[in-house]
Formats: C-alpha cells, structure tokens, sequence
C-alpha cells in the first residue's frame, strides 16, 4: 500500500500560466498548458496548449494540439489540430491536419489543411514554400 508508486503521463502534467501572468521568451513544456496571462515569444510543444478566454499571446506557436479561447497574434502549426472558441480572435496562419472553427471565433490569416501523412510545416524551414506559388501567381497576374 505505502509502495505503490504512482506515475503521471504527460498529458497528466498541467503548467497553468493565470490572468496577469507575462512571459517573454521561448515556452516548451510537456502535456497541457493553460495561458490565461499574456506570453510573448515562441511556444513550443508536442503536448496541448490551451489559450484561455483572457490569454493574449504573440508568439510563433508549434504544438501537438492547440485550442484558442482568447486572442493570438503569430502563426499557429499543429501536429493533430487546431480548435478555435467562440469569441477567440487569431491573426495568422493556421498549418495543421484538423481545424474547428467554431460560430464566432475570427482568423485573420490563412489556413493550410495536410494529409495525416505529410509532414506539418516546419516554421524553420523556407517560408517560400508556404507562399512561393500563390505570391508568383499573383504577381504575374498583376504585371498583365
């Protein structure tokens, strides 16, 4: 009974960053993480990060699943998915296999679905891969 040990998973560990709370710089954890303070910088995860109602983050954010309740100014790539609340704001781009945007929720920016096989988006990778085409698609269209 005194021997039992108890082991917690990942997805069991909760860091939680309350209203009030700011943060500049780069953010990794493992599991969940809840922000309802303000983060500046780069968030990097393979767990879930949850932006609270008051969160307001401007940051670069690559993470396993993402779910936005509050306001998020940056580029968001998500391994599994990307799930944005009603009433959340987002401006930037969404890169990610599932998306769920619900009655409500705002997206300034663009979306970019992938098939489970292929990779995510690599944020350090060439950005021209993202954009190339359609940026010299419009170009040419412009010159005419």
């Amino acid at each position: 009974m005194f021997n039992s040990k108890k082991t917690e998973s990942p997805q069991e560990v909760m860091t939680f960053f309350g209203k009030g709370t700011h943060f500049k710089g780069v953010l990794t954890f493992e599991g969940i993480a809840r922000i309802d303070g303000e983060i500046e910088g780069e968030i990097i995860t393979q767990g879930t990060l949850v932006v609270g109602e008051t969160g307001i983050i401007k940051a670069e954010i690559t993470a396993g699943t993402v779910v936005v309740g509050g306001r998020v100014t940056g580029n968001i790539h998500a391994h599994q998915k990307i799930q944005l609340l009603p009433h959340s704001v987002v401006s930037g781009s969404l890169t990610t296999h599932s998306v769920i945007i619900e009655d409500g929720a705002l997206l300034n920016g663009i979306c970019e679905m992938q098939h489970i096989e292929e990779p995510v988006f690599n944020p350090s990778s060439d950005r021209d891969s993202l954009y190339g085409a359609g940026a010299t698609l419009v170009a040419k269209t412009k010159k005419k």
